[in-house]
């Protein structure tokens, strides 16, 4: 039986992501998510919005049909 798995190139927050530390966070999405680890990647607020940031992901999770990522942002576009 195969694992239903998706593969993401940016990053969409949709205001669900939790500051950790200053440029660091953390994101829960629903399903297993593949995304590049050590390398920047575009983070959005929403899909068809503008780029709000650069991002590196530091770690990838797979749990309970759940994937939270660890990212640290490495440029910001804008504030809100």
């Amino acid at each position: 039986m195969g694992m239903p798995m998706e593969l993401n190139t940016i990053i969409v927050t949709k205001g669900r992501e939790q500051r950790k530390e200053e440029n660091l966070f953390s994101l829960k999405k629903e399903g297993y998510r593949l995304y590049p680890i050590d390398i920047p990647i575009n983070v959005y607020k929403t899909k068809d919005g503008d780029i709000t940031g650069t991002a590196v992901i530091e770690k990838v999770e797979w749990q309970k049909d759940q994937t939270e990522i660890l990212y640290r942002l490495v440029s910001l576009n804008s504030i809100n």
